[in-house]
């Protein structure tokens, strides 16, 4: 079979770097890709915007199934035009996308569908999510309503910080994401994300992660794309996944269905584990990045055969077996995140920082330079590792960042430590 995969993150590269074993693949493109995903696959210059361009290259190449790896194109409707023209697309629709692409369409489904999810609030004006913000009270949470790469979510521990971040959003920090915010109650608990495929009618559980948004250690700076993540995720519990399932993603299959929009492709369910059980923060409708990293690092089975038939619609009956390791990724981030990166710094050791046992480095953010491998993002590399425990993955993930050079890069030191803390207990 031959796959275009779209994308040129670390997320992208987990896939490429999955999707090349399978059996079944003939040929693997992605576009754009970038220097570690060009050792899996060949990386062509298509614009995901130009979505009969894209449909063309399928066309004209023979491409068997397209696997959409970021949520921009989805929430733009890549997956619909493509369908269109009778190609098989691994993704969700433009409609069924609003689960990420609007933080406030979501949130009516978990009200339309009795999913619990926190106390909400949706406003198009700063007066009026202020003056929420000012009878509910602090700690609470402000986020841009729309897509802002990880970056437009503000968990308050004041009011007058809660009013700052409104203004922020108002202010076109976030651009048209930020034109309305949803003002959210601070749950307490445990955060954890669950991932499970969905063809529109059947859905089938994958594993658990939990990963590290805050750019500094001990969870602290704001919030990022994610610094780190590993699986799975102890608090996770058989009891709890099969809860995760009966209250959040069956309804939500089952809401989508009702709704006209047959949610088709992988969700990615943030959670809070609070003392009432799990409860939904938000949906991404893409593999997390980087939980994807951990996540393919785990999978025993091929991975393609799954994919198709979510594309296809024939889920039903297919299972996913896991190795029981644990996988753990260490973000290496550009000096300047999550605000403006340093780009064009030079990083060696790659090789040699892979060549250790059970480590894969994901390119997430790179590019070539007058033939070296150079910065060209905030999230740069995805230094991944299994081990049979959280620390042993955690260990040989840190052994390899030592061995990398690079001047500008940056990362936290304490991934997998409420495993950690668990695994001493």
């Amino acid at each position: 079979m031959k796959v275009l995969l779209i994308g040129s993150g670390g997320r992208e590269h987990a896939l490429a770097w999955k999707i090349a074993q399978s059996p079944m693949l003939e040929k693997l493109w992605c576009a754009p890709g970038n220097p570690g995903i060009a050792a899996h696959a060949e990386c062509i210059g298509l614009d995901a915007s130009d979505h009969a361009g894209v449909a063309r290259f399928c066309t004209s190449n023979g491409i068997g199934l397209v696997v959409v790896g970021p949520e921009a194109p989805l929430v733009a409707g890549l997956a619909d035009d493509l369908r269109a023209k009778g190609i098989a697309v691994f993704g969700a629709s433009k409609e069924a996308a609003k689960l990420e692409g609007s933080k406030a369409y979501t949130k009516e489904l978990c009200a339309r569908m009795n999913i619990p999810t926190a106390r909400w609030g949706r406003f198009d004006n700063s007066a009026g999510a202020k003056a929420y913000v000012e009878a509910q009270g602090a700690p609470i949470v402000v986020k841009a309503d729309g897509l802002a790469a990880g970056k437009g979510v503000t968990v308050a521990e004041t009011v007058e910080a809660a009013c700052a971040a409104i203004d922020e959003c108002f202010d076109g920090a976030f651009g048209a994401a930020g034109a309305e915010v949803v003002i959210e109650e601070c749950m307490i608990g445990e955060e954890a994300s669950f991932f499970c495929l969905s063809d529109g009618t059947t859905a089938l559980p994958l594993t658990t992660a939990q990963d590290h948004k805050r750019v500094g250690d001990g969870d602290t700076g704001p919030n990022t794309g994610g610094m780190g993540a590993y699986s799975p995720a102890p608090v996770m519990t058989p009891a709890l996944v099969e809860r995760t399932m009966a209250e959040i993603i069956w309804p939500t299959v089952e809401g989508m269905a009702a709704a006209g929009a047959p949610f088709t492709g992988v969700l990615y369910a943030g959670l809070m584990i609070t003392g009432e059980g799990p409860k939904l923060i938000e949906y991404n409708v893409r593999f997390g990045d980087p939980e994807c990293q951990v996540l393919v690092m785990r999978m025993k089975d091929d991975l393609l055969p799954v994919l198709l038939a979510t594309a296809n619609g024939s889920l039903a009956g297919m299972t996913v077996d896991w190795h029981d390791d644990v996988a753990l990724t260490v973000v290496m981030a550009a000096a300047g995140y999550p605000g403006t990166p340093k780009k064009g710094g030079i990083i060696r050791g790659l090789e040699v920082a892979g060549a250790g046992e059970d480590v894969v480095i994901f390119h997430a953010g790179t590019a070539r330079g007058n033939g070296d491998i150079v910065a060209n993002g905030g999230r740069v590399l995805d230094v991944t590792a299994l081990g049979q425990t959280v620390s042993e993955a955690r260990d040989r993930a840190y052994a390899a960042v030592e061995k990398i050079d690079w001047a500008d890069g940056f990362c936290r030191t304490d991934i997998g430590w409420r495993a950690i803390e668990r695994e001493r207990n």
